[in-house]
């Protein structure tokens, strides 16, 4: 029988990001990039964060790891990893945070791994670097990892340099680089666009089983709709720098509230006959240093009205956690007006 003056008490997030502002700086103009986003993270829960180019989902993933150049870059708002203040870090604390407590899978690995420097050496060098640990010792564990990532001939594998790697295995290098030190938290920025659709899926499947295993929550930065609805249990839908949609990928993904995730769905060619045009959403995003007071999607949206120009909608609660900012969806079901449900 449970203990009723003793109950268990709830899990805390892994992740807490509070009204995150990301603004660049020059002398011609300020780029709004991200704009009150604001998101959890459950240890072992995998967020998706989808959205066109430009929406604001690498700038948001960058920040966690302190990666944008301090001198043209103004940050507000909070972030919070396990125990660490993200925003209270020094230059120093925060080198320790990285690979150790979060770390981060980037899109072109080519860019990402050291020309100069075997796999082998790359992997050891963040184990020793974390754990001082010894190079034999290091180089065991960069051997596991290869194994783990499901690389073929993985000792031989090691001793090569990345431009002797396909791109399939460069990507498995670099997230075997990216867990090498077990990290509560991992970012994975679009780690699948470049590849081809049947080493994708194996992408994926390794990297979701390593998730389970490991227990990391992760942040999966993705435009493909399909790798979000295979990899996510939650799913962020971002335009302009702002969350527009949040929920559990069964609600966003099936029963979509927002406009612009149902234009999302709709510019796709899954169930799309082969002699008919994709319903792609008309005009272009907005120019991110000259942002509109109301709602940013509102130029492009089939139920605009002259309130949404006017001001940024609320939230509206759709139950189950889930979340849309339309003044529309309050009261009406867009999929029905715009002849897409």
């Amino acid at each position: 029988m449970a203990d009723t003056n003793n109950p268990t008490p709830p899990k805390r997030p892994l992740v807490e990001v509070r009204d995150l502002n990301v603004n660049f700086v020059s002398r011609e103009a300020t780029v709004r990039a991200v704009n009150g986003v604001s998101f959890d993270v459950m240890p072992g829960e995998v967020l998706c964060i989808i959205g066109e180019s430009g929406s604001g989902k690498s700038v948001t993933m960058r920040s966690l790891m302190q990666l944008h150049p301090k001198k043209r870059t103004r940050i507000t708002g909070s972030m919070r990893v396990g125990d660490h203040d993200i925003m209270a870090l020094s230059d120093k604390e925060m080198n320790a945070v990285r690979g150790r407590v979060i770390s981060m899978v980037f899109q072109e690995p080519m860019t990402a791994l050291d020309p100069v420097y075997t796999i082998g050496d790359q992997i050891a060098e963040t184990v020793m670097r974390h754990e001082g640990v010894s190079k034999a010792a290091a180089m065991e564990r960069a051997l596991e990892l290869m194994q783990m990532v499901k690389v073929p001939s993985p000792e031989r594998r090691l001793k090569a340099y990345p431009h002797e790697l396909s791109g399939g295995l460069r990507q498995r290098a670099m997230m075997a680089v990216a867990l090498s030190c077990r990290p509560a938290l991992l970012l994975a920025d679009e780690p699948t666009t470049a590849l081809d659709a049947t080493v994708q899926i194996q992408v994926l499947i390794v990297l979701r089983k390593l998730q389970e295993q490991f227990g990391m929550g992760v942040i999966f930065v993705t435009h493909d709709l399909g790798v979000a609805a295979q990899i996510a249990d939650k799913v962020a839908v971002m335009y302009a720098g702002r969350i527009i949609e949040y929920g559990s990928v069964k609600d966003v993904l099936l029963k979509p509230k927002h406009p612009y995730t149902l234009g999302l769905m709709a510019s796709t060619v899954h169930g799309q006959n082969r002699d008919q045009d994709i319903d792609a959403i008309p005009g272009s995003p907005p120019d991110m240093r000259f942002l509109a007071p109301g709602c940013s999607f509102a130029p492009r949206c089939k139920l605009a009205q002259p309130e949404c120009l006017a001001s940024f909608p609320e939230p509206n609660d759709h139950g189950n956690g889930h979340m849309s900012r339309c003044f529309r969806t309050a009261a009406t079901t867009p999929a029905m007006e715009m002849g897409i449900a």
